[in-house]
C-alpha cells in the first residue's frame, strides 16, 4: 500500500498566536505593530507563542488591503528593463527618488517600455506612478491610471491634464549649447539624437520621421539646436550608449573632410563619447578640426581625454522633486510641478571652427 501524501500544516494565524499566549487578538496585533501600550511580560508571551507556532507576523498583503494602499510606487520607463539601469542618468534619478521618499516605507515597481505599459498599469499593485519620459504610450498609460484614480507624476513628458509635470529645460538648454558653437564660428553642424520613435530606428531624421515622432524629450532638444542651426542634419540612434554614438558618428565623419561637420551636438554624454572615439579612430583632431557637445553632465573619468563640453542637468534633483510630488499627492495635496534648469559647462572638446 502506497504511503499517503504528507499533510500540509495549517498556516499559523494571529488568532492562534493570541489563543496560545492567552491574550486577545487585538493585544497580539499591538505587539506586532508596535503601536500600542503593551507590557513587556505580555509582549514576551506573544512573541514566544509566535515562535512556537512559526508565525512570522501579519500578512502584509492583507494589511495593505485594509489600508487601501500597497506601499508601492510604479516607475514606468521608456527603456527596456535590460537597458533601464545602464544609463547613468536613470541611476542618478532613482537616487533622487530615494532621497525624496526619505523614511517613507515605499517600494518601487519598474514597468519597462518592452511590455504593454498601459495594460500593465490596469492591474499593477501601485499607489502612484512616475512616468520617465514615456512618450510612445503616455496617453493610454495616463488614461489607465486615471481610471483607477492613481496619482501620476511625469518626468520630461508632454503636458497633460491631471498629471504633475517635472520638466527639464531641454529646448532652452540645447539652444544655449548651440549658441556656444555658433559663437565659436561653427556653421556646419550635425546632431546625434536619442531615439525618435517607438521602434528606436536608426538613421537620418527626415521631415516625415519628425512629424510622426512622439519622443518628446528628443524633439525638444532637437528643436532647441535647430533654433540656432535650422539646416543641421540629424541622425537618430537606438539608445543612449557609446556604441550608438559611434554608429552615428561614422555616418557623419567617415566622409571627405569638406563634407564633414565641424561640430556635432550629441543629445547625451554617452553618445558624445562615442563621437569622440570615432574622431580619434579617423584621426580627426578635437577640438581643432571637430567640436563635440554633450548633454547630461555624467562623470566620465577615464572615458575620454580632457573634459567634455556639455549641458549639466540636475538628475538627482529631478528624481527628488518627483518623489516629493508623489508624497504630496498621496497625502491629498496637489503635487507641485517644476521646471529644472541645465547649465552649460565648457570643457576641452569645443573650440574655434577650423578655417
Amino acid at each position: 500500500m502506497a504511503p499517503s501524501a504528507p499533510t500540509r500544516a495549517a498556516r499559523p494565524t494571529l488568532a492562534r498566536v493570541a489563543s496560545r499566549a492567552g491574550v486577545s487578538v487585538s493585544t497580539a496585533s499591538l505587539v506586532f505593530s508596535g503601536r500600542g501600550p503593551v507590557s513587556d511580560a505580555t509582549r514576551a508571551k506573544v512573541l514566544a507563542a509566535a515562535a512556537a507556532l512559526d508565525y512570522a507576523g501579519p500578512d502584509p498583503t492583507a494589511r495593505s488591503l485594509r489600508r487601501g494602499r500597497t506601499g508601492v510606487v510604479g516607475v514606468v520607463t521608456e527603456d527596456r528593463l535590460a537597458d533601464a539601469f545602464r544609463d547613468p542618468m536613470n541611476l542618478a534619478l532613482l537616487d533622487g527618488i530615494g532621497e525624496g521618499f526619505g523614511d517613507e516605507r515605499l517600494g518601487l515597481l519598474v514597468i519597462p517600455r518592452a511590455v504593454d505599459s498601459a495594460s500593465e498599469l490596469e492591474s499593477a499593485p501601485i499607489d502612484a506612478a512616475i512616468l520617465l519620459g514615456c512618450s510612445t504610450d503616455i496617453v493610454r498609460s495616463v488614461e489607465a491610471l486615471h481610471r483607477r484614480r492613481i496619482p501620476v507624476v511625469a518626468i520630461e513628458a508632454e503636458r497633460m491634464d491631471g498629471v504633475v509635470a517635472i520638466d527639464l529645460d531641454n529646448r532652452d538648454a540645447s539652444r544655449r549649447g548651440a549658441e556656444h558653437l555658433r559663437d565659436l564660428g561653427h556653421r556646419r553642424v550635425a546632431i546625434v539624437t536619442l531615439p525618435i520613435d517607438a521602434g528606436h530606428t536608426r538613421g537620418e531624421v527626415s521631415p516625415e520621421r519628425l512629424r510622426s515622432s512622439t519622443a518628446f524629450g528628443t524633439l525638444e532638444r532637437l528643436a532647441g539646436a535647430r533654433q540656432v542651426f535650422p539646416d543641421a542634419i540629424a541622425v537618430s540612434t537606438a539608445g543612449s550608449t557609446i556604441d550608438e554614438g559611434m554608429r552615428a558618428a561614422r555616418t557623419l565623419l567617415d566622409v571627405p573632410s569638406g563634407a564633414r561637420p565641424t561640430a556635432i551636438v550629441a543629445q547625451s554624454d554617452l553618445l558624445a563619447v562615442g563621437v569622440l572615439r570615432v574622431a580619434e579612430e579617423l584621426g580627426i583632431a578635437v577640438p581643432a578640426e571637430l567640436s563635440v557637445l554633450g548633454f547630461d553632465g555624467i562623470r566620465l573619468e577615464g572615458a575620454i581625454e580632457g573634459v567634455l563640453t556639455t549641458l549639466v542637468q540636475p538628475a538627482i534633483d529631478k528624481g527628488r522633486v518627483a518623489a516629493e510630488a508623489v508624497l504630496a499627492e498621496l497625502a491629498g495635496d496637489s503635487g507641485r510641478g517644476v521646471e529644472l534648469r541645465s547649465e552649460l559647462r565648457v570643457g576641452t572638446t569645443t573650440g574655434l571652427a577650423p578655417h
